[in-house]
C-alpha cells in the first residue's frame, strides 16, 4: 500500500488512511430534536431567563449554546425562583418532581422524549395492576431516576448481568420488565435471557422500550465495524447512547474511541488505520461530527469521505400546539 506524507504543523507524518466512512443514521434522534425545539420555542414564548431541569440533552455544545441565550440549567427545582418558567429535559422526571414544580407554582414546559414517556406509562400501568417491575437501566442515570420514580415501592433496578442473576424480587407477586431507552440492545437481550430463565412468567411490554434511534445507531455501527479499522464515536462522555455505541463497536473487535472535540483526534490514528469509521450519538449535533472529520482530513487531506447508509429514519415528534401558538404570538407581537 503506498504511503503518503502529510504535513502536520512543522513536521510530517506518514499516513496510510484512505477513507473516512460515515455511518447513517447517526446524530440527532427525533426525541433530541424535539427537546431542542421545545426549548427554542419556550425562549421565544417566554424569553430569558428560562430554567431547564438537568441538561436538556447530554451534549456540552448544545447546553452551552442555550446558556449563551439565557437558559439556566439546574439539578434541583429549589434553585428555580417560584413562579418561573421551567423545562423538563428529554430524560423525563418522576411524579415527585412534578409535584415539587406544582408546589413552587412553576410553569412547566415538558420536553420529555415521547419514547421515555411511553416507558413511564408502562411502569405506571404495571404498578396499578399489582406487578413488581424489574427495570433494566444504569443506576444514577437521570432517565432511570425519573422512570423508577413512577413506582418507587414496586420497582427494582437491574444494572448488569450479575444483578440479573442475583435479584430477589418479592415472592408471590407477578413480575414485569421495563428498560431505559438508551441501552445496548445486545446487553439488554443478555439480561432478559437471564431474567426469563429465572422468572418464566415475566411480563414484557407490548413494544420494546429501547428507542428506535438507539437500535438503529447500534445496527449502523455494527455494519461500520465490518468495513473499518478504527471507529470514532462523536459524543459526550455523559451520553449513555454514545457510550453504548463505543461499546458496541468494540464488541465487534474494532478499536473505538468516544470523543467530542477536534483536538482529541490523534495523529497516530491516520498512521495506522486505512479506513476510519465515524458515527455520533443521538444527542450530538452534526456540526460536532463535521469538526471531527475536518480534523481527520487535516492529517490525511487525500482521504475520501463516504457514507454507509444502513437504515432510513422518518420519525418526527411535534411540540405541543399551545407552545407553538405562544411562540408564534410573541413573534407576531414583536413584528
Amino acid at each position: 500500500m503506498p504511503v503518503s506524507f502529510t504535513k502536520i504543523g512543522v513536521g510530517y507524518t506518514s499516513s496510510v488512511m484512505e477513507k473516512v466512512l460515515l455511518a447513517a443514521p447517526r446524530g440527532f434522534c427525533a426525541g433530541v430534536a424535539y427537546a431542542i425545539e421545545v426549548v427554542d420555542l419556550a425562549l421565544e414564548a417566554f424569553g430569558a431567563p428560562l430554567y431547564v431541569r438537568h441538561a436538556i440533552v447530554h451534549n456540552e455544545h448544545v447546553v452551552r449554546s442555550f446558556e449563551r441565550r439565557g437558559v439556566i440549567f439546574v439539578e434541583d427545582l429549589a434553585d428555580v425562583p417560584e413562579g418561573s418558567n421551567v423545562v423538563f429535559s428529554a430524560h423525563g422526571v418522576s411524579p415527585a418532581v412534578r409535584e415539587q414544580a406544582k408546589a413552587r407554582n412553576l410553569n412547566v414546559i415538558d420536553a420529555t422524549c415521547p419514547l421515555v414517556s411511553k416507558v413511564h406509562r408502562e411502569i405506571t400501568r404495571f404498578a396499578r395492576q399489582g406487578y413488581h417491575i424489574l427495570y433494566i437501566g444504569h443506576r444514577g442515570h437521570v432517565e432511570a431516576q425519573g422512570s423508577t420514580g413512577h413506582a418507587p415501592n414496586q420497582i427494582t433496578l437491574i444494572d448488569n448481568l450479575e444483578e440479573a442473576e442475583t435479584v430477589q424480587p418479592p415472592e408471590g407477586v407477578p413480575l414485569a420488565v421495563a428498560t431505559q431507552t438508551t441501552l445496548s440492545v445486545d446487553e439488554v437481550n443478555q439480561i432478559l435471557t437471564v431474567l426469563r430463565r429465572r422468572f418464566p412468567h415475566l411480563e414484557l411490554p407490548k413494544k420494546e422500550d429501547i428507542c428506535y434511534a438507539t437500535t438503529n445507531r447500534q445496527t449502523a455501527v455494527k455494519a461500520l465495524a465490518k468495513q473499518s479499522d478504527l471507529i470514532l464515536v462523536v459524543g459526550s462522555t455523559t451520553s449513555s447512547n454514545s457510550n453504548r455505541l463505543r461499546e458496541v463497536a468494540e464488541s465487534q473487535g474494532v478499536p473505538a474511541y468516544l470523543l467530542l472535540e477536534p483536538d482529541e483526534v490523534r495523529a497516530e490514528w491516520v498512521q495506522q488505520a486505512r479506513v476510519i469509521g465515524v458515527t455520533s450519538g443521538a444527542s450530538t449535533p452534526e456540526s460536532s461530527t463535521e469538526a471531527i472529520i475536518g480534523k481527520i482530513l487535516e492529517y490525511a487531506p487525500n482521504a475520501t469521505v463516504e457514507t454507509l447508509k444502513v437504515l432510513e429514519e422518518d420519525v418526527e415528534f411535534i411540540p405541543p400546539r399551545t407552545l407553538i401558538a405562544q411562540a408564534q404570538a410573541t413573534r407576531k407581537y414583536k413584528g
